[in-house]
């Protein structure tokens, strides 16, 4: 057996188990739910390219730097900036970087944990022939009555609580013993799982229209705002700005090679947007027609009804969301380590005891989401629920604010020759593209996803009846930076409106809000979640 590096907080036992780790951490529901409408929508194959440009050019400097943190100073982001700061007489100030970030963490852990929950609930709704009818009025009445019932939250809050001693139990078993061995056979396991469930949707002849919606070359459907919306899905589902790259950095092996490691997984996730986008408008969409459906709307009503209509549905729906579980579970799992990391750091307490304080905070923070959904649904700020301003918090703020610090501290802060050894032995050219990209690109165009973030999601408000006081001015250029891409604000459809949603989208011809034939018109629950109430919160 292979003897672990040890470090304060453990470390992995095998060099591939980063690349393992990684994409666990990288590959989130925003996969499933999202990039199939945003390919389809934004010229497919071509789509799919800026998309793969943007991580490179965008992305993978900022992962090589966080991960690069953590691998050079064998410590989570707090303790890795600290030694820095110490080393290099930098101002105290820098620390608000690491201390952000393990924020961060936690508050998307919180709603992250909700949204497992679900899936959770759905692999035995599934396997119980609960979900199995093939109507959709009755699909989205089994969540509605799961997520947005009033008098069935503690039903709720029990399948929440479920679901994070799943993640939990991993955790408490340390890093090698727990984290390492369920990375190692969850995602590939989710790979296969997927790959299994592609092979259904072929064999059942329903693949060729997902082909042409996701990777057909349509360049008269890409416009600035296909950059927009690649850019935005790129930053916002690799898992930046919380430190999680910086901890799964402290935990290679002296022989992993983490820039080709980091490369890999940037294509791995590209790989697995495309099969997702595949799979999801294959099996969803019966592989025919998309009708910019996403987030709750795409995966809890159309996807059970699709499959309720495949033989021995029963298991496949079971299956189905057992791989959603997966997904989230091993992202709940590289969200929760550098907070637990950042507690043991600063109490000394044993990984434990710091897993289960961490897990009953998580556990009552998510409570905040889960009763937003239901008997907290009325309860408005500016027009908007408080996971909804959770939401904007740290995906319009927090996120952006952190990767922009760890990016100007280490073009500004570092020597040139430090910031070089952080990386270690590098290509010249990649190297100097690296350390201008930390001191002047990358600022920049975080800034501006952000602004652009928290505009779009405050006019979002003003669309859906919010009275606050950005809302007596027009915004005519929020208008135009949707988190899709998509010109004009998107109310989205509802849950339980399904696929007879109306979606705002880019193009004028495709806005409407007429059903599908066949399709029967439901009745929206008072209190269901929106889809405007799903943006990318980085899962």
């Amino acid at each position: 057996m292979s003897t672990p590096y040890q470090t304060a907080n453990g470390a992995f036992t095998r060099k591939s188990t980063f690349f393992w780790a990684s994409v666990g951490a990288t590959v989130g529901l925003a996969n499933l739910w999202q990039f199939p409408y945003l390919a389809s929508l934004h010229g497919g194959g071509l789509f799919v390219l800026i998309y793969l440009a943007c991580l490179l050019l965008v992305t993978l400097p900022l992962m090589v730097t966080e991960s690069a943190l953590g691998r050079y100073s064998r410590h989570g982001i707090v303790l890795a900036m600290d030694g820095l700061i110490r080393s290099t007489r930098c101002s105290r100030g820098w620390m608000l970087a690491g201390r952000l970030s393990v924020l961060a963490a936690f508050v998307v852990l919180s709603y992250t944990a909700v949204f497992g929950s679900i899936a959770l609930a759905y692999v035995f709704f599934g396997a119980m022939g609960r979900l199995s009818s093939g109507r959709e009025a009755e699909a989205a009445s089994v969540l509605s009555g799961l997520v947005s019932d009033p008098g069935q939250y503690r039903y709720f809050m029990a399948w929440h609580g479920f679901f994070l001693l799943l993640v939990l139990w991993v955790s408490v078993q340390g890093v090698a013993r727990g984290l390492e061995r369920t990375m190692r056979v969850v995602v590939p396991g989710a790979l296969v799982l997927m790959l299994a469930l592609f092979g259904l949707a072929a064999w059942q002849g329903r693949v060729e229209g997902a082909f042409a919606h996701i990777l057909e070359m349509r360049p008269e459907d890409v416009s600035l705002g296909s950059v927009k919306a690649a850019l935005f899905h790129a930053f916002y589902t690799l898992g930046l700005g919380m430190g999680v790259w910086t901890v799964l950095g402290t935990y290679t092996t002296p022989d992993t090679r983490f820039k080709r490691s980091i490369l890999a997984v940037v294509l791995m996730d590209t790989l697995v947007a495309i099969l997702a986008g595949l799979m999801i408008f294959a099996v969803a969409n019966g592989g025919t027609d998309f009708d910019g459906e996403r987030g709750f709307s795409l995966l809890f009503v159309s996807l059970p009804v699709s499959l309720a209509q495949f033989p021995g549905s029963q298991l496949i729906i079971a299956c189905a969301f057992l791989l959603v579980v997966m997904i989230v579970w091993t992202t709940s799992l590289a969200l929760l380590e550098p907070v637990v990391g950042w507690l043991r750091g600063w109490t000394g307490a044993p990984r434990g005891i710091s897993v289960v304080l961490v897990g009953l905070l998580v556990w009552a923070a998510g409570l905040v989401t889960l009763l937003s959904f239901n008997i907290w649904a009325e309860y408005r700020l500016y027009g908007a629920t408080l996971f909804r301003w959770l939401e904007v918090f740290t995906g319009g703020l927090l996120i952006p604010l952190v990767a922009i610090l760890i990016a100007l501290f280490t073009g500004w802060c570092l020597t040139r020759r430090l910031a070089h050894q952080l990386i270690g032995r590098t290509p010249g050219l990649f190297a100097r593209v690296w350390y201008w990209d930390m001191r002047a690109v990358l600022p920049v165009v975080v800034a501006y996803v952000g602004i652009m973030y928290t505009a779009f999601s405050l006019n979002n408000l003003c669309e859906n009846g919010g009275a606050a006081l950005w809302c007596e001015r027009p915004a005519p250029l929020v208008l135009e930076i949707a988190p899709d891409g998509s010109e004009g604000a998107d109310s989205g459809p509802s849950v339980s409106s399904g696929q007879g949603s109306e979606v705002r989208s880019e193009e004028p011809e495709s806005a409407g809000g007429d059903e599908k034939a066949g399709s029967e018109p439901v009745d929206q629950p008072e209190n269901a979640p929106k889809e405007d109430e799903i943006l990318y919160h980085s899962v």
